[in-house]
């Protein structure tokens, strides 16, 4: 870090609003509802979505964080877009150089088309921000990732514009630092620039880092890289280490040749190197104050008091000080012996704090053992209830198989009696065949004899009427006569017809005797 940087970040902390001022103009927009434990733990954005966290808001103040749900890389090209898309793309990995005015020049004609922007911060990318874009239609989002997807920023960097179409957005909660009167939600806030309502209907909206709203027309012409309400910056200035032990605490700069060494409550590396090099004049980076080895004072003839924040009298250095430390032991020089004491008061702090925050860390540590073990319960409880339940259901199924096979036990004992008795009613239709063919064989057999005794008669009958009719002589000739049998046409019917013959020629006989 420069002195000059150094210098920017003191002149900036005092000139920051407090923090009251800073909630009086805290303009929000309404975010998005929070997600619950059970929809992170299913999207169906689903598991073909890639989860990035990020966070938003004055760290001071108020942080927001969230997730957002990306398609992956391979999902989406310039001739194949993602299936089921939404009019919202998220610009990854924005040079933090860029300030809002810079990145609305870089989207160029497009911002007309932008309902709202977000600024947001991904986590662990520290000299990087992302966007988060929301179209009005989806023919300019796709127009938008095919122009900007894949281009450099500016053609002197090889920062690369990455756009990637955004499934869903989840809030996952919000952290406050200091309170804050915030504008009741229902009430549509204004830009603090223009004090216009923001309203998409009259141009876009862009959210700062900080979480300030502004129409992107005002904000564009805000060429300074800090916001317009809070002056919160985000660009952060880079934090300096020790060069020696990369410490972080109490270090000093030396102004002559750029060296950064702790001091000498912390490892005194800084003095260390004034005694090797003979660099005799340091900067301490947290007070921009300068201290002169060889004399063994602040070059300063006037310091402000950490205590109440007044203007002091530093004093000339006592020569009854100690060489190595610079203790004073007078009671007249009051200047410097409350600089010491306060370097003092801030080691024992500084050393508060890491205890402090060491057991902070132990407390999370052991927490975090807690809700792993209620996890483990969770997961334990979870697991026994699913097989239980399996188990039952189970239960269930071989009940419900065991009365299948029974019943089907009973439909084959069914089958193989039906099967039985239609063996026997075949046997029995066919008995009941047979017999009827046989009965049928004795009914045609008496009809053909009642035939033959029919045709007999009728013979008979017009024989005797023939007779009637001759003379006298002739009939008692013929019937004192033997009426003879013809002979058969067939050797067929040679047998049936003698048979027949001799019983009418006897009765003929028989007849022609009873008439005579």
């Amino acid at each position: 870090m420069s002195i000059t940087d150094a210098a920017a970040d003191a002149d900036a902390d005092a000139a920051a609003p407090s923090a009251a001022e800073v909630a009086s103009h805290h303009h929000l927009l309404p975010p998005p509802p929070l997600a619950s434990p059970v929809d992170l733990m299913d999207p169906s954005p689903s598991s073909t979505t890639r989860a990035v966290p990020f966070s938003s808001g004055n760290p001071r103040i108020e942080e927001t964080h969230g997730i957002m749900h990306l398609y992956p890389e391979d999902a989406a090209s310039r001739s194949h877009l993602p299936v089921g898309r939404k009019p919202l793309v998220c610009v990854l990995a924005v040079p933090n150089h860029m300030t809002y005015a810079d990145f609305c020049r870089f989207c160029g004609s497009f911002v007309q088309h932008m309902l709202e922007m977000r600024i947001v911060r991904n986590d662990g990318a520290e000299d990087h921000y992302s966007v988060l874009i929301t179209f009005d239609d989806q023919s300019s989002t796709d127009s938008f990732y095919k122009h900007f997807n894949g281009k450099r920023f500016s053609s002197l960097e090889g920062d690369i514009c990455g756009v990637c179409y955004v499934v869903d957005v989840q809030y996952t909660g919000s952290i406050e630092h200091s309170q804050c009167s915030i504008s009741s939600s229902a009430e549509q806030p204004n830009c603090p620039v223009c004090l216009e309502r923001l309203e998409q209907d009259y141009g876009g909206i862009l959210t700062t880092i900080c979480n300030h709203s502004f129409h992107s027309s005002c904000i564009s012409k805000w060429t300074d890289s800090s916001c317009p309400v809070c002056r919160y910056c985000q660009q952060q200035p880079e934090k300096s280490t020790c060069s020696v032990c990369g410490t972080s605490e109490n270090l000093w700069i030396c102004v002559i040749c750029g060296f950064v060494g702790c001091g000498r409550y912390i490892e005194g590396h800084a003095i260390t190197h004034w005694r090797e090099t003979q660099h005799c004049y340091s900067l301490e980076l947290e007070t921009q104050r300068v201290w002169d080895y060889v004399g063994d004072n602040y070059v300063h003839r006037l310091i402000q008091s950490k205590t109440d924040g007044k203007l002091v009298e530093l004093n000339s250095h006592c020569v009854q000080c100690d060489d190595v430390f610079g203790t004073c032991t007078c009671s007249g020089d009051s200047g410097i012996s409350d600089a010491l004491f306060n370097s003092k008061v801030e080691a024992i702090l500084a050393e508060y704090n890491d205890l402090l925050t060491s057991q902070l860390e132990n407390q999370r540590k052991y927490f975090e053992s807690l809700l792993l073990e209620v996890k483990e319960e969770n997961e334990k409880e979870i697991s026994e209830a699913a097989e239980k339940a399996v188990n039952i259901k189970l239960q269930k199924l071989q009940m419900k198989l065991a009365k299948c096979v029974e019943e089907k036990k009973f439909l084959d004992d069914i089958n193989e009696n039906l099967l039985k008795n239609q063996e026997m009613w075949k046997a029995k239709i066919l008995q009941i065949e047979e017999r009827e063919r046989s009965a049928v064989r004795l009914r045609d057999e008496k009809i053909r004899n009642l035939e033959e005794q029919l045709r007999d008669l009728i013979a008979h009958i017009e024989g005797q009427n023939a007779v009637d009719q001759l003379p006298d002589s002739v009939s008692s000739e013929i019937k004192g006569g033997t009426v003879l049998p013809l002979p058969s046409s067939s050797s067929s019917s040679s047998s049936s017809s003698s048979s027949s013959s001799s019983k009418s020629s006897k009765r003929t006989t028989t007849r022609n005797r009873k008439n005579n």
